[in-house]
């Protein structure tokens, strides 16, 4: 056993913490440093921080990289807890009774007594299997070479992972709330060149699609708009077979091998002892997994980028992630990488925006999805390819097995190969999107895999998990199964759990737990026999990276350097959100130094904005040597970039009325917008008939109350001063007009109305002194049209907010 230098620690656990003070206590959010007050959660906390800090970086992470280290795996770095206090579930675990029983006994996994006999303790223990063998690598899976296949004789990460596919039921584990739609894929021309899939036969040839969009963390009643992945999944109904080209609305992932998912999945999910947070990364286990896999800082990026939280399902880019093969009837191969780019432009909600409609409407995009289809606004997509060869990706500064780097555009043009359009609803639901099974295993002929470790892992996961979503995982603890030799992992939960595990941890590496479970090792643990199927071949089986997959940083400094000032700012202030959840400060330093890889400037934005005074020094890289990218800036990762036409198509316009105002100007304002395409609403203080001044019918067929500000693309203020007065005198008023201005939207003043904006601190100027573009004054329905168009002014935006 690898046991690290035990923290200092100025204060110790009360021997009898009954009769010690306890207050309430925060597990939402923490102070920049420790706690003051002399009572058990002061004392935890720190015990904590200390234990959490004493593990400055993942110091195994150099040693999974190339063949030999493959074959001499260390062990697992630990550090001891200052005291039992540290590593518990819950302070309440000394209050005891006949069923709860005691507290586990340290180290052992008991099966005897009450309920003491099934709780189980890591501390100071390997890892194993669920049948007792302890595991010399739990970083990666078996392949042939370091570039190979993996192996289905890898019975470590088959029952990692089977295990895993199980542990919810009934709903999927990960992508369980989704919405989907039916439609077509249009060929634009034969791609027989590269392949000879039968979607890519013939130009204008129709292949039917289902699609199911998803959010990643949250459970099936979570809300649409957290901050999170969205999974972007097509079936293709082909006639030689059903292709399930399953992606997501990122083009790169955390991890960089199927080995490390379910511990990702495991940190990012609410934290097991009390399931918090729902649907949010922005927690203690999450960070503190991240900030020890220095990989995930590129898809970090993307995560904290206004990318995680899309405008709709229809202005969301998609991408396959991994590098695929096309094959054509000569059996000659080539590299792909497949992108969905939306007709309307890649747009995303403001973090403020995202927050207050989780709360109006938590099924924002799939309302949107639904109310677009119903309305003939079809969502549309042009499916697009990147297109190389094995020498040219040899000759690459990454790996394109790498699930955490891109290629990007300047390297390999987009080539657009056709078009998707869902032009239908299901009819019913469950039937439909809740029953749809995709698999990463479901290709057809013309199309393959590569070697990625990822996607690997994915093929065998996706079938397992659609076998029975039911579950029946935990066989191994019948008194039958059970081995004699102690079993110690991170497997959890699924149908018929016996063990009742101790602590917050389910995942590994950590730091909250001491590292423990922690991987035996090549000198105790199992390794397989690097034997090689050739004596002339150079390497054998093993379980090691390319070298090139220790560029941890790279890429992620290209995403964030190719970002517009607005879009860094975003980044910057999503960083100090998360980060301010977390509540063990040794983590959310650790994560500033590893930013400060990818970006000084950004380091320091976040290090400021969490009230650190002095920055951590930077994470030790895996990679030694720098590396020199091919590009160092790319365009095409800005949303700035991507405005699709500039149009007012299905957007949502609500125009605010009274009694008392013009009724005509809004009758005309309401039927231009109308012929664009946009959906404009009059919004009253509440619903039916306004009496307008110059006697024109007018129906409100929404209320400030029920349909708030945000949930609008753009406002419209009316002319009358009667109807402004009434307004006035309404306070959802002013937070329509606060919020269209914060979130940088378009807003239409006239005359009459120009005191009702500037009372609440609306200019139509920029804090720099020139014109605001997005405030409109008067009448100029063009102007404003346009406006929306744009879909937002961030040049108006401040942090914080000036209104």
């Amino acid at each position: 056993m690898a046991t690290a230098k035990k923290p200092t620690s100025r204060s110790s656990a009360p021997k009898d913490s009954a009769k010690a003070r306890r207050r309430p206590t925060s597990t939402d959010s923490g102070p920049a440093k420790g706690l003051p007050e002399n009572d058990v959660f002061a004392i935890q906390a720190e015990q904590v921080n200390q234990m959490a800090a004493a593990v400055p970086f993942n110091p195994t992470k150099a040693s999974e990289h190339g063949f030999d280290n493959g074959l001499l795996v260390p062990p697992g770095s630990t550090v001891s807890p200052p005291s039992r206090l540290s590593t518990g579930s819950t302070l309440s675990e000394e209050n005891k009774n006949e069923k709860v029983g005691s507290v586990a006994v340290e180290g052992v996994n008991s099966t005897i007594g009450s309920l003491d006999r099934v709780r189980v303790d890591s501390s100071g223990q390997m890892l194993t299997t669920n049948q007792g063998v302890p595991i010399a690598d739990n970083q990666n899976s078996l392949k042939y070479g370091l570039r190979g296949p993996a192996l289905l004789e890898d019975f470590v990460l088959r029952e990692k992972i089977t295990h895993f596919d199980h542990e919810r039921i009934p709903e999927r584990i990960v992508h369980a709330r989704g919405s989907g739609a039916h439609g077509y894929f249009e060929c634009y021309e034969p791609l027989t060149d590269i392949t000879r899939a039968a979607p890519f036969t013939e130009a204008g040839k129709i292949t039917p699609v289902f699609v199911r969009f998803s959010t990643v963390q949250g459970e099936r009643g979570s809300k649409d708009t957290a901050r999170d992945v969205r999974g972007f999944a097509v079936k293709f109904y082909t006639d030689e077979g059903n292709w399930d080209l399953v992606g997501n609305n990122m083009p790169v992932f955390f991890i960089q091998d199927a080995m490390k998912f379910p511990d990702l999945v495991h940190a990012v999910k609410p934290e097991p002892h009390h399931q918090m947070p729902q649907a949010a990364s922005a927690h203690d286990t999450f960070w503190d997994f991240v900030s020890l896999m220095p990989e995930s800082t590129h898809m970090l990026m993307w995560l904290m980028s206004d990318r995680a939280i899309p405008r709709s399902y229809a202005t969301m880019q998609g991408f396959g992630v991994h590098t695929f093969r096309m094959v054509n009837e000569a059996g000659e191969s080539v590299f792909i990488k497949f992108h969905w780019n939306p007709i309307y432009g890649t747009h995303s909600l403001a973090w403020d925006e995202a927050v207050k409609i989780s709360g109006a409407d938590p099924d924002y995009h799939r309302r949107d999805l639904w109310e677009r289809i119903e309305g003939g606004v079809f969502p549309e997509w042009e499916l697009a390819l990147q297109v190389f060869t094995e020498e040219e990706a040899d000759a690459f500064s990454f790996d394109v097995l790498d699930a955490t780097k891109l290629v990007p555009e300047e390297l390999v043009p987009l080539r657009k190969v056709g078009r998707m359009v869902l032009n239908r609803n299901p009819d019913n639901f469950f039937a439909e999107t809740e029953q749809v099974a995709f698999c990463a295993a479901h290709v057809i002929p013309g199309l393959d895999f590569s070697n990625d470790p990822l996607l690997a892992g994915r093929i065998h996961s996706y079938a397992d998990t659609q076998i029975s979503r039911l579950g029946g995982p935990n066989f191994h603890e019948l008194p039958i199964n059970a081995p004699l030799a102690p079993v110690h992992n991170n497997q959890r939960d699924g149908m018929h759990r016996q063990a009742i595990p101790r602590g917050r941890v389910n995942y590994e590496p950590n730091s909250l737990a001491g590292g423990c479970p922690f991987q035996a090792g090549a000198a105790q643990g199992f390794v397989s026999v690097p034997a090689r199927i050739q004596a002339k071949e150079e390497q054998g089986k093993v379980r090691a990276k390319p070298e090139k997959f220790a560029d941890h940083y790279t890429q992620a400094a290209l995403f964030y350097e190719s970002q517009t000032k607005v879009e860094q700012n975003h980044i910057a202030a999503a960083f100090r959100f998360e980060l301010s959840k977390v509540t063990v400060p040794a983590i959310r330093e650790r994560m500033v130094a590893s930013l400060r890889n990818a970006s000084e400037a950004l380091a320091a934005q976040v290090a400021e904005g969490l009230g650190m005074k002095k920055i951590p020094p930077p994470l030790p890289r895996a990679l030694k040597t720098e590396t020199k990218p091919e590009v160092r800036y790319s365009a095409a990762l800005s949303l700035m970039t991507r405005p699709g036409a500039v149009s007012v198509k299905g957007r949502k316009i609500a125009l605010l009325v009274a009694d008392g105002i013009m009724g005509q100007t809004a009758l005309d304002l309401h039927a231009a917008l109308g012929m664009q395409g946009a959906t404009a609403r009059f919004v009253a203080p509440r619903i039916g008939l306004v009496e307008t001044a110059d006697g024109v019918r007018l129906d409100a067929d929404a209320s400030m109350e029920n349909e708030p500000g945000f949930l609008f693309d753009a406002l419209a203020l009316p002319e009358g001063p009667d109807g402004i007065k009434v307004l006035s005198l309404d306070g959802h008023t002013a937070e329509f007009i606060k919020d269209q201005y914060r979130h940088c939207k378009a807003i239409l003043v006239p005359d009459d109305a120009k005191a009702l904006v500037e009372a609440e601190g609306v200019r139509a100027v920029l804090p720099n002194g020139e014109p605001d573009p997005g405030i409109i004054t008067g009448q100029d329905i063009d102007a404003f049209i346009e406006a929306i168009g744009r879909h937002r002014h961030p040049e108006r935006e401040t942090d914080p907010p000036s209104v």
